[in-house]
């Protein structure tokens, strides 16, 4: 049963501002039923009302959906959308539309909270889904500062919430602001708080040194004060509606970069809830000239973690490993890691640098240590088996160039000669390098196979310990006949 005051009011939308019946049910969340018994119940006939064609109608379906699908889309995020899609029309005239097809939403009441400039700022996390980087999928999170006097807003996005993140986002934020808040509320965040035992609150051993370093007092919302960070969690809401639902980029610079650009042009450019006249990025400018000043030195706050090198010249880190230089390798070196690089260092001895990778099992590598660690096997290589073996064996060098024009193991086949020239010496070994070069067998296979064949290795004689069971035992020579068969059917062993 409707009363007076609401049978009253359709009437007047209906036969004053002209609205259909459909329109009028979702604006005051009737039935469309309800809507047409109120406007029959003084006997006037219901018809329908002609409406003029407009340049949105071929967007209407679009609206809805979007509506439908983003309940708390801002109107200005729809103007943009449909701008993009061919829209030319007026802005009034748009935000008149969405307001008829928007479903009303629940009267909140809540308790206004009353601030100073540079007084306060609230800090919170908020999920975004995911994101997918270097091919893994990773969560999407995003960090939210907020000047509760200004309602300033600092928006980065993030794929973690480690406390070395959660101090860097802090401190990109200060910089922007060119200055800090007197305090800094939070909520329940594990990033924050280590403990809470009743009312009291013990927050992370980080944070509060940092808190010191930037001469700002941390504050824990009260058990069951929501309201209390009640702007953090109303500028998250407008970035959701505002800013995200419906937008494409590339990668996390670039939506980290549109959100820049979002928080200075349009949040910037939003009245101040309390004083009209001034926007968002004026009452920044009053509230600058209050904050604490910067300290002089920046805080470290990347992540540091000792690694063990191992035999490879790699620094694991967060699922993924980075190049270091060949002679770190058995050695216990520093990661440290910011949400834009690592750096690999002994001491105070910056011995690697790259860019982070925020996907799992990446190889990061720099070229520069590859380079250096090939030219050192090259050059071991050289000392240990070439240099030796090509000046006993000149010969070797025509199957060395054979052998690697086939694709084979160079630094095998000069160990292997080296081991053959001790063994048969350098006359035998010349013979046995020049047929195999003549029979087109330039591998150690071929070449062994020679030797073997014109020196035959004949067992020596064991004497064996005077045991029963020793007596029994019968040490005989394998046959050859069977490799010189497998050679004459073309088959190289």
């Amino acid at each position: 049963m409707l009363s007076n005051e609401m049978k009253q009011k359709v009437r007047r939308l209906f036969h004053a501002e002209r609205l259909p019946v459909g329109t009028i049910a979702r604006m005051l969340g009737l039935h469309h039923s309800t809507v047409r018994r109120a406007i029959l119940h003084d006997g006037v006939p219901l018809v329908a009302i002609p409406r003029r064609s407009s340049k949105l109608d071929p967007f209407v379906p679009f609206l809805v959906d979007a509506l439908e699908r983003y309940p708390g889309v801002t109107a200005s995020r729809l103007y943009e959308m449909v701008r993009e899609r061919g829209y030319d029309g007026r802005p009034d005239h748009f935000r008149a539309i969405v307001a008829r097809h928007r479903k009303p939403k629940p009267a909140e009441a809540f308790v206004r909270r009353s601030t100073l400039r540079g007084e306060e700022a609230q800090v919170d996390w908020a999920h975004f889904g995911r994101i997918e980087i270097d091919g893994f999928s990773r969560p999407l999170v995003a960090f939210v500062l907020v000047l509760s006097w200004s309602r300033w807003a600092h928006l980065r996005f993030g794929v973690d919430m480690r406390i070395g993140s959660f101090l860097e986002h802090h401190q990109r934020a200060f910089e922007a602001l060119g200055g800090v808040p007197r305090t800094i509320l939070y909520d329940n965040l594990k990033s924050a708080v280590a403990q809470r035992i009743g009312d009291a609150i013990v927050f992370n051993r980080d944070l509060e040194v940092f808190a010191t370093h930037y001469c700002y007092a941390p504050r824990p919302v009260a058990p069951y004060r929501g309201n209390e960070k009640g702007r953090v969690e109303r500028a998250i809401r407008h970035v959701r509606t505002s800013f995200f639902v419906g937008r494409s980029f590339r990668d996390l610079a670039d939506l980290n970069a549109q959100a820049e650009t979002w928080c200075r042009e349009v949040r910037g450019a939003n009245k101040h809830p309390e004083d009209r006249t001034l926007t968002v990025a004026t009452a920044l400018d009053q509230e600058r000239e209050v904050l604490r000043a910067l300290p002089a030195d920046a805080y470290p706050v990347a992540d540091r973690v000792e690694v063990a090198i191992g035999k490879t010249p790699y620094a694991r880190f967060d699922g993924n490993d980075y190049s270091v230089p060949h002679d770190r390798v058995k050695q216990t070196l520093t990661v440290v890691a910011t949400s834009d690089t690592v750096r690999v260092m002994d001491g105070q001895v910056v011995v690697a640098t790259h860019a982070r990778s925020w996907g799992r099992g990446v190889q990061v590598e720099d070229s520069a240590h590859l380079a250096a660690l090939v030219a050192e096997k090259r050059k071991a290589a050289d000392s240990r088996g070439m240099n030796r073996v090509f000046r006993a064996v000149p010969e070797a060098q025509e199957l060395v160039r054979r052998l690697a024009e086939r694709g084979g193991n160079i630094r095998n086949a000069l160990m292997r000669m080296g081991e053959m020239l001790d063994v048969y010496g350098v006359t035998t070994l010349t013979k046995a390098v020049i047929e195999a070069i003549a029979s087109d067998a330039p591998h150690i296979a071929g070449l062994r196979q020679i030797l073997d064949r014109e020196h035959p290795v004949v067992p020596s004689s064991v004497t064996l310990p005077d045991h029963p069971k020793a007596r029994d035992i019968v040490v005989r020579q394998s046959p050859l006949s069977a490799y010189d068969a497998l050679k004459k059917e073309g088959i190289e062993s």
